[in-house]
């Protein structure tokens, strides 16, 4: 599995320490009770307006809009954009810009740089592109997470790139990372007021890791200020209060952070930590259960699992393994592979292909299932994506006949 690079960062109950578990399509079946107090709510906020006015992720100076000006014609089409923008920022002869997780720039600061991680290139692309007259808005997606031997999470990240219209049925995302393992079907377009709050939580996480706690502060404030939902940055404060000693702030935002998403598998690894730091076993020990139902219902889990499995040797508990996967999520090509790949080391040839001819027509037959590449600009054509009026695909059922058809 390629090296998975957090840009929107979720963090643990203590920076480098502990573990954390995500899963990428279930939810967790978990009544916390929580109390929706609107007054501790505004007390960790603790603001009314956005402390960084001055700051703009998206503003281009004019030396900039000179740069795009003598590379792209007024004639250009819109598809004929996209390419020369990704010459503009890939492109040897250009700014050829690299990846660097140090620092979440804006796009005047990645421009100058000519690095940054994926939201600072983003800040930069969707910036340009705008002003080349090219649809662009921020779209995020769920990275594959990832586990270790004993079946904890070990990485958990969430990516970000960029989308926009060419035409009524055509569509291009331009990825600055495209090799990263990403979640199938997990994408979603979000506004410039979340890009903004998530360029503040990634400097607030960034913060917290150079040991300054209030600044921190400073920043996920600000960043919930602007988008008082965002269940990432609800945790990452959680976790911040937790390091200075704040217990009362803690529990509730970790709480908080659940109730915006009961997907946030983080925010209850986080809460069983506290509990059981603070003594509360029973509660610990109903969160750590909720984790470990919530694991066995997670495609990603089981795949990992797999893959442990396997490179150890021990071909059935793979073939297990990836089995449950599939049967879990079978949008997931990676899924299908995995399985073809232990039928073959097993000597079953006809099962594999089968398998193998499986995910390529779900890759055929759906542009937006995205593979792992070094292809930073995709085109999509909404004619291949799958609907209900699209035509079937022959899903093969692992050790089976194909299980007919999937809208």
């Amino acid at each position: 599995m390629a090296k998975q690079r957090s840009d929107i960062r979720s963090l643990l109950a203590l920076v480098g320490m502990g573990l954390l578990l995500l899963g990428g399509c279930r939810t967790i079946n978990l009544d916390l009770g929580f109390d929706q107090d609107e007054a501790m709510q505004a007390a960790i906020i603790n603001q009314d307006r956005d402390n960084f006015p001055d700051i703009d992720p998206l503003y281009i100076n004019a030396e900039i809009k000179e740069l795009i000006d003598s590379h792209i014609n007024r004639e250009d089409g819109e598809e004929v954009r996209v390419g020369k923008l990704q010459d503009l920022l890939y492109g040897e002869k250009f700014l050829n810009v690299q990846y660097s997780d140090k620092k979440t720039h804006t796009a005047l600061e990645a421009f100058y740089a000519r690095e940054g991680n994926c939201l600072s290139i983003m800040n930069l692309y969707v910036a340009i592109a705008r002003y080349a007259q090219v649809d662009a808005n921020f779209q995020t997606v769920d990275v594959q997470p990832s586990w270790d031997r004993r079946g904890d999470l070990l990485v958990l990240s969430q990516h970000i790139n960029a989308t926009g219209r060419i035409s009524v049925r055509r569509h291009y995302i331009v990825d600055f990372t495209p090799e990263i393992a990403l979640q199938q079907l997990t994408s979603n377009v979000i506004t410039d007021l979340e890009a903004r709050a998530l360029y503040f939580n990634n400097l607030g996480v960034e913060a917290l890791i150079a040991e300054s706690h209030e600044q921190a502060l400073v920043y996920f404030r600000n960043s919930l200020f602007l988008d008082p939902n965002s269940s990432i940055t609800w945790n990452n404060i959680g976790s911040t209060f937790n390091l200075m000693g704040s217990s009362a702030f803690a529990e509730f935002s970790y709480r908080k952070a659940f109730s915006m998403d009961n997907k946030n598998a983080t925010a209850i690894n986080n809460m069983a930590k506290f509990y059981r730091r603070a003594g509360d076993m029973r509660r610990a020990h109903e969160y750590e259960l909720a984790i470990e139902r919530f694991n066995n219902l997670n495609p990603y889990f089981h795949f990992a699992q797999g893959n442990v499995a396997l490179a150890e040797n021990d071909l059935a508990q793979a073939r297990l393994s990836f089995r449950r996967a599939l049967k879990l999520k079978e949008e997931e090509p990676d899924f299908y592979f995995a399985l073809a790949r232990v039928n073959l080391v097993l000597g079953n040839e006809r099962e594999a292909q089968r398998l193998v001819e499986s995910a390529n027509q779900l890759l055929a037959r759906n542009e937006e299932i995205y593979r792992p590449s070094s292809q930073k600009v995709r085109i999509i054509d909404s004619s291949t994506i799958l609907r209900e009026s699209s035509p079937g695909i022959s899903i093969i059922a692992p050790g089976g006949a194909p299980s007919g058809s999937r809208n």
